[in-house]
């Protein structure tokens, strides 16, 4: 009789876990964006709320990460694709060094806007926890998708997504 209670608060416990990582994986995705505005390379400001009304991709990215260089080359394709149809692509760079960025762009240049987030406070808000992560927000302002890390193939993936939402 005494193993019930235990059982049972393992299964309490459990069900608390689970209802607490879908509450955060709910926020992360089929919410509203949260707002930022950020810096360029350059020490322009652009803000989310400047691409209001189109279907905007978020790609959060590091230099010291492989993926995210294999990657970049192929989202400067999708962003030259899409943009006539009302997508932008932002790349959000989380290192805290500036020159790092500078030097990797000019290897790999990109013409999607690059923002600096050294102090990783977007990307906090958006509950980045791996590299690359990407989020891509409807027209209205909701976070529709939400793919972490990157493998070839995955950027068919984004097409379908941004294909489906600029047609909405």
């Amino acid at each position: 009789m005494r193993t019930f209670p235990v059982r049972f608060l393992k299964l309490c416990a459990l069900a608390a876990i689970v209802a607490a990582s879908g509450a955060l994986a709910a926020s992360a995705d089929g919410g509203a964006a949260p707002s930022f505005t950020l810096t360029t390379p350059a020490g322009a400001s652009d803000s989310l709320s400047q691409y209001k009304g189109q279907v905007v991709m978020l790609n959060f990215w590091a230099t010291w990460c492989g993926p995210c260089q294999q990657e970049m080359p192929l989202l400067d394709q999708i962003y030259q694709q899409f943009k006539p149809a009302g997508f932008t692509l932002l790349g959000i760079n989380v290192d805290t060094d500036k020159s790092a960025v500078l030097k990797l762009l000019a290897r790999k240049p990109v013409s999607f806007p690059v923002l600096l987030d050294p102090k990783n406070r977007v990307s906090d808000e958006y509950h980045v926890e791996e590299m690359p992560s990407t989020i891509i927000i409807d027209r209205n302002g909701v976070i529709r998708y939400v793919h972490r890390g990157y493998k070839p193939g995955d950027e068919n993936e984004y097409q379908d997504k941004i294909r489906q939402l600029t047609q909405e």
